[in-house]
This record gives C-alpha cells, sequence and structure tokens, in this order.
C-alpha cells in the first residue's frame, strides 16, 4: 500500500474512533445521586490502618480478606506483561524486581515485603503490581468552590487503557478486576485518624486522600515521553532519581501540616515522571492543579473566584493546550460544571457530573467524593454498560 492510502485509511480510521466518542457523549446527567442504576455497582468497603504498626504488618488484615482478588489481579497483570514482552519478563519478574524493592524508600519497601507475605504472592510480582499504577492511570479530577466557600474535590480513577480487552463482556479485563480490590482506608496514628484514602489492595503509594480539616488531594498522570516506561526503566538501571509520584502523594498526606505546605512539597520535590497534582484546601481560594515535569513546576492553576474561575479541573493534558481529541474528557466535564452553576455545587451535583459519558467510561473504576470541612469521604464502584466510551 502506497502513503497516500495508508494515510487515507488511518485518517478513516481515526474518523471513525472519532465519531463513535461523539455517539457516546451524553447530555449532562442529574439526579444520579444517592448512587443507584447501572453506573453504580457498589460501595467500598473501608478497613483501618494502623501507622503504630511496624510496616511490615500494616497491611494483614487487607491482605487476608482480599487475597483471592489481589491474587487474581496480579496474575492478569503478569500475564498482560508477559504479551507486552513477549514472554520475557518472567525473568524481571522472578530475578530482578525483588532486588529493587530495598531501593524503594522506607515504610514502603517494608510495606511490599509484608504484602508479599500475607498474600503468597511474590515479592516480584507485588512490586510489578506497584509499577503498573506509574504508567496506566487516566482520570478526571475536579476542586470546586461554593458561594460559601465551602471547598469540594470529586474524582473518577481510570485504568485499565488497552491492557486486556473482554470482547465477550465488552470490558477492559485490568479495569474489571481492579473493581474487587477498591477499598476505602483510614490511616491512623495514636488511634486518630491522619488521612483517609480510596485506594486498591496491594498498592502501598496512594492516588486519592483527604487529611479531615486540612486539605484533599488527587494525582493524575500527566503523558509525556520523559515517563511511563522509561522512567521506570532507568530508575531501576540506577539511571534516574526522583521519587514516584504515588509515594509523594502518600507522604504528602501522611505528613504535611496545611495547604500550603502540601502545595510547597509537590512543587519542589523531585520526581521520577511528569505529574498532575490536584489539591484543594478549606479556605476560600484553595484549589489548583500543579502541573509537573520530573524537575520543575510548570504551572500553578488556582482557583480565583474574582477571576470567576470557581473550580479547577484536570484529565490528563495541560490545561493551556487542547485535549487529545480522541480523548477529550475535559470539553463535557466542563460543560456540565457550568450548567450546574457554583450556586448548586455540592458533592452530589459533583457525582452527577462524573456520571457523564465519557467523563464516566469503560476505563472508570471507582468514583471519590470529598469535602475537606467535615472530613467527608465517600467511593463507589462504577459500570459504564455499552454503549459507552472506550469503546
Amino acid at each position: 500500500m502506497n502513503l497516500s492510502n495508508d494515510r487515507c485509511v488511518f485518517l478513516t480510521f481515526v474518523s471513525f474512533i472519532s465519531l463513535f466518542a461523539c455517539l457516546h457523549a451524553q447530555e449532562c446527567r442529574t439526579r444520579m445521586y444517592p448512587p443507584n442504576g447501572p453506573t453504580y455497582r457498589s460501595n467500598v468497603t473501608w478497613y483501618t490502618l494502623d501507622l503504630d504498626l511496624p510496616p511490615y504488618q500494616r497491611w494483614t488484615q487487607v491482605i487476608k480478606e482480599k487475597k483471592a482478588e489481589l491474587t487474581a489481579m496480579i496474575q492478569a497483570v503478569k500475564d498482560l506483561a508477559n504479551s507486552f514482552f513477549h514472554g520475557k519478563l518472567i525473568h524481571l519478574v522472578d530475578q530482578g524486581l525483588p532486588l529493587i524493592v530495598d531501593m524503594l524508600p522506607y515504610p514502603f519497601n517494608e510495606e511490599i515485603k509484608g504484602i508479599a507475605s500475607v498474600s503468597d504472592v511474590s515479592l516480584g510480582e507485588v512490586v510489578l503490581f506497584n509499577i503498573f499504577y506509574e504508567v496506566f492511570t487516566v482520570c478526571t479530577s475536579v476542586v470546586a468552590e461554593d458561594l460559601n466557600g465551602n471547598i469540594y474535590h470529586v474524582r473518577n480513577m481510570d485504568f485499565g487503557l488497552f491492557m486486556g480487552w473482554d470482547r465477550k463482556n465488552q470490558t477492559w479485563t485490568i479495569t474489571e478486576k481492579l473493581k474487587p480490590l477498591v477499598v476505602n482506608v483510614d490511616f491512623k496514628r495514636n488511634n486518630r485518624t491522619v488521612f483517609k484514602s480510596t485506594s486498591f489492595v496491594g498498592y502501598v503509594g496512594m492516588l486519592t486522600g483527604i487529611r479531615p480539616r486540612e486539605f484533599t488531594l488527587t494525582m493524575n498522570e500527566r503523558f509525556n515521553i520523559d515517563g511511563g516506561y522509561i522512567g521506570i526503566l532507568e530508575w531501576i538501571l540506577g539511571k534516574r532519581d526522583g521519587m514516584w509520584m504515588s509515594f509523594l502523594t502518600r507522604k504528602v498526606l501522611e505528613n504535611a501540616t496545611s495547604y500550603e505546605d502540601a502545595k510547597k512539597q509537590l512543587a519542589l520535590t523531585k520526581l521520577l515522571a511528569p505529574a498532575y497534582f490536584i489539591l484543594g484546601g478549606n479556605q476560600t481560594g484553595q484549589g489548583c492543579v500543579i502541573t509537573r515535569t520530573r524537575i520543575n513546576t510548570l504551572d500553578v492553576w488556582d482557583i480565583n473566584v474574582k477571576l470567576g474561575r470557581w473550580y479547577v479541573l484536570e484529565t490528563n493534558y495541560d490545561h493551556w493546550e487542547d485535549p487529545f481529541f480522541l480523548d477529550d474528557r475535559r470539553t463535557p466535564a466542563m460543560k456540565c460544571m457550568n450548567k450546574t452553576t457554583q450556586a448548586n455545587i455540592n458533592l452530589p451535583t459533583l457525582y452527577d457530573v462524573l456520571s457523564t459519558k465519557p467523563v464516566l467510561n469503560k476505563l472508570t473504576t471507582y468514583t471519590a467524593l470529598m469535602e475537606v470541612s467535615t472530613g467527608t469521604l465517600e467511593s463507589y464502584v462504577r459500570d459504564c454498560p455499552s454503549p459507552c466510551s472506550p469503546w
């Protein structure tokens, strides 16, 4: 086939995918809360994690109760990774990854060892499971301020694109394996809550969390050639330093003393890969998206009610650039936010926004809702029956 014909086939394919995405978009959803109907699968179970325990023992209860689901998930990740690398990953998982666990910062390395011990899953496979989250997260996060100055922070956690399509059930394999592993965790020290998080069993980093009455935090992946597999591989080979994104998120949730302290740490800490950190506070104007390279902060995009910016919304693209046209969750989400108006914004109406296709899609594992002033964290496992993108 000549170049002209190749280009024609490609453009036809792109046009088809674009048309498919448009057909599966919908008008803003309303009255979806309390969660119910075909897009709601279940509430999320709560667990307590005692930070006063040795790190090796902290996850024991959770892992014991979710052992079968974790084993099934890790096997699916392993099978998929082997298909990517033509079966050559087995040696790395069995021989290489167990050696790098001690390169990870304390206490995360010890927690991973404890998870492997309790689950009877090999140490290398648990490390692989944690690595996957650093390169495959696709999300939507919103921080909004109402007319009374209350701050809300919500997110859809999307995961599993191109990770095993189940043609019969029209679902993504890894996405479906993850849903039974969604848990809410109350991290306590001296029998008092330090922070709360919605997470996945077996994963020691944090992607969604709230430090009650102080700040809320989510992390979205920033697609960049300097991240992903390249960053992980260079780190393993000792050619790159920096903190894992989700480890930094957890460190901030556990140790930062205020919104400004969290903002400073997220903006200045050297990272393993680029990222977006979405941060909400407990006072008017305290909400922002921090756009990071590995080394620097490119931009801090703040809520500014005086300028009419009562919310900030981040998917996986720099807010000053157009999103990739085959993955435009930003435009429909902003349309629904503007239609809702600041006067009517609250957790139920934000749940409606996150329930509108394609903001809600076949990759969505859970929706989390946070209100910092009350310390509220609500999470729900989601479904998106066909027709629903992606695809």
